[in-house]
C-alpha cells in the first residue's frame, strides 16, 4: 500500500496552491491552481497499511481510498479512476466541494496532520479527463422501463447516471433554465468553475439520460401526470426553503436570502442578463450564518468590491482543534478559514441580530446583541446592542425542507419533523412508485450524502422496477455513522 514508510519520509501535509489573493479577487475562476505531481505522488505515499481504513468510513460513498492513494502512488492514473468511480459518479465535483469527513477519519491524522485524500482524488479525475479516460458507459441492455427524476442536483444527477446504466429510460426535470441544481447556481465559479458539470452532464447525455430543464413539476406537469407517464418517480428536489429570520425590520429594502444572491450572481457569470440584480458593489455588507454559503457570499461579495463584509454567528467561536467530546475518528467542528475568508471581511461570533434598521424603507444598518444563553436557547443579551451599518442583509441560515407541497392525488406527501420529505428505509414514500434522495428528504447536508443517496435510491427503484438489483446501495436514510 503505497510506500510502506512513506508517513515516515513525508511529514508534511502539502496542499495544492492558491491564486494570489491580489488576482483572483478579480475575476471569478477557481481559487486553487493544479497540484504539482510529484507532489501528489508524495502526499499519496503517506497513506498508511493501517490494517482498518477508517477513512473508508468515513466517507458517506464507501471510496476505495486506500487503494487510489496506492495507485496514484504507483502513477497509474488509468487504474486509479477505474476504483474511484466504483463508488463515486462525480470525483470531480467532491474533490472540489465536499469538506472531507475522511480526512477526520484518516489514522494518521491521529499524531500527524491527515493524508491529503480531497486533492488527490481531484487530481486523479482531473488527469482521468485530460487524457481521455472518462467514457460514456451506454447500458448493454434496455429494460423497458421509465423513470423520471425531479431534481438535477447531485443526488438526481448521480442517481439518473446509476438507473441510466442499469437499462431505463431516464428523464431529469429541472425547473431552472439549465442543469445541475445548486451545482449549477447555488456553487460559486470561484469554486467550481461549470466546465467541469458540462463534461460530466456531456458524458450523461452520450449514455442516454434525457434532460428536461424549464419544467415545473406541479405547475407545468401535475404529480399525477408525471407518475402516470414513467414508471417511477424520484424526488430530488433538495431542500430549498431558506430559513427565515423574524425580527423587526425584515421587510426593509436589503434584506435578502443568500441563495437568491448567489443564484442570480451565478447567472451573470454565466452570461446571462438578470434585471435588478442584488449587488454588493460599493456596499457594506453584513452576512448572517457562518456556514458554507456564507462564505460562498463573502467571496461573490468580494468580487463585486463590496466596501466591507461582516459576517456574523450567533454560537460560540469553534475551536481549531478537536474537543474531547469529538474524538477522533468522528467528523468535529472545527474553526474553519475558508479560501473566501482569507480574501476579506470580519467574523463576528456570539452575536444575536435584534433587529434591521433602516430610513424610509431602506435598509442602513443590523442591531446585534451579545449571545447569551439562557434554559439552553441563545438570546440576545440586554444591554449589549451595538448597530453595524449595512446596506446590504444576506440571511445564510440554512434550509428547512423542499419550498413545494407535493401531492399525488388527494395525498400529500408526509413530512418529518423538519420539514422533510419522508421515507422508508428503501427511500420510498406512501405513494406506490414515488421515492426521495439526497437534501429532499435528509434535510440541507453535504454534497457527498446527496451522491450516496442518489447511489443507494437508484439500487432501490431497480429493485423495484425489476425485482432484484445488482446497483449499490451505500448508505440508508438518515444513516450518520462516524461521519455526521
Amino acid at each position: 500500500m503505497g510506500d510502506p514508510r512513506g508517513f515516515l519520509k513525508v511529514t508534511n501535509r502539502e496542499t495544492a496552491p492558491a491564486r494570489a489573493i491580489e488576482v483572483r479577487i478579480k475575476d471569478w475562476k477557481e481559487v486553487y491552481e493544479k497540484a504539482d505531481q510529484g507532489t501528489l505522488v508524495k502526499q499519496a505515499s503517506r497513506c498508511m497499511d493501517c490494517g482498518i481504513a477508517f477513512c473508508h468510513h468515513g466517507c458517506p460513498l464507501g471510496n476505495l481510498i486506500p487503494e487510489w492513494n496506492d495507485l496514484t502512488w504507483r502513477e497509474n492514473g488509468k487504474e486509479a479512476i477505474e476504483r474511484l468511480h466504483a463508488t463515486n459518479n462525480f470525483p470531480e465535483f467532491t474533490g472540489k466541494l465536499c469538506p472531507a469527513p475522511c480526512e477526520s477519519s484518516c489514522v494518521l491524522g491521529i499524531n500527524q496532520p491527515p493524508v491529503t485524500i480531497k486533492q488527490i482524488e481531484a487530481s486523479i479525475i482531473e488527469q482521468a479527463f485530460e487524457r481521455g479516460w472518462v467514457e460514456p458507459h451506454a447500458p448493454e441492455r434496455m429494460t423497458g422501463k421509465t423513470v423520471a427524476i425531479v431534481g438535477s442536483g447531485p443526488a438526481g444527477l448521480a442517481a439518473a447516471q446509476q438507473l441510466t446504466r442499469a437499462g431505463h429510460t431516464v428523464a431529469v426535470y429541472e425547473r431552472d433554465d439549465r442543469i445541475g441544481g445548486l451545482l449549477r447556481y447555488g456553487i460559486p465559479d470561484f469554486k467550481m468553475e461549470k466546465v467541469h458539470l458540462a463534461k460530466r452532464l456531456a458524458q450523461m447525455e452520450a449514455e442516454g439520460t434525457r434532460f428536461r430543464p424549464n419544467v415545473t413539476i406541479g405547475k407545468d406537469i401535475s404529480w399525477d401526470e408525471l407518475l402516470k407517464r414513467y414508471e417511477a418517480v424520484l424526488i430530488a428536489t433538495g431542500a430549498d426553503k431558506p430559513r427565515n429570520l423574524d425580527v423587526p425590520g425584515r421587510d426593509l429594502d436589503g434584506v435578502h436570502f443568500a441563495m437568491d444572491y448567489l443564484n442570480q450572481s451565478n447567472r451573470v457569470v454565466a452570461g446571462d442578463k438578470v434585471e435588478n440584480q442584488i449587488l454588493a458593489t460599493g456596499k457594506n455588507v453584513v452576512i448572517l450564518g457562518g456556514g458554507d454559503t456564507g462564505a460562498d457570499c463573502l467571496g461573490t461579495a468580494t468580487r463585486q468590491c463590496a466596501l466591507s463584509v461582516t459576517t456574523l454567528a450567533i454560537g460560540v467561536q469553534p475551536p481549531t482543534e478537536r474537543n474531547a467530546n469529538q474524538p477522533w475518528p468522528t467528523f468535529p467542528t472545527l474553526y474553519e478559514v475558508s479560501s473566501a475568508h482569507e480574501e476579506f471581511g470580519d467574523r463576528k461570533f456570539l452575536a444575536s441580530t435584534v433587529e434591521f434598521v433602516g430610513e424610509n424603507g431602506k435598509l442602513t444598518g443590523v442591531k446585534v446583541a451579545e449571545t447569551q444563553f439562557v434554559d439552553g436557547k441563545r438570546v440576545p443579551k440586554p444591554g449589549t446592542e451595538v448597530t453595524i451599518p449595512a446596506d446590504l442583509v444576506l440571511l445564510s441560515l440554512g434550509f428547512t425542507g423542499p419550498k413545494d407541497e407535493i401531492a399525488f392525488g388527494e395525498t400529500e406527501l408526509n413530512r418529518d419533523p423538519n420539514s422533510n420529505l419522508d421515507r422508508t428505509e428503501n427511500y420510498a414514500t406512501e405513494v406506490d412508485g414515488v421515492f426521495v434522495a439526497g437534501d429532499a428528504g435528509r434535510g440541507a447536508s453535504l454534497i457527498v450524502w446527496a451522491i450516496a443517496e442518489g447511489r443507494a435510491a437508484a439500487a432501490a427503484i431497480d429493485e423495484y422496477l425489476e425485482g432484484k438489483t445488482s446497483l449499490p446501495k451505500p448508505v440508508k436514510p438518515h444513516e450518520r455513522g462516524i461521519h455526521a
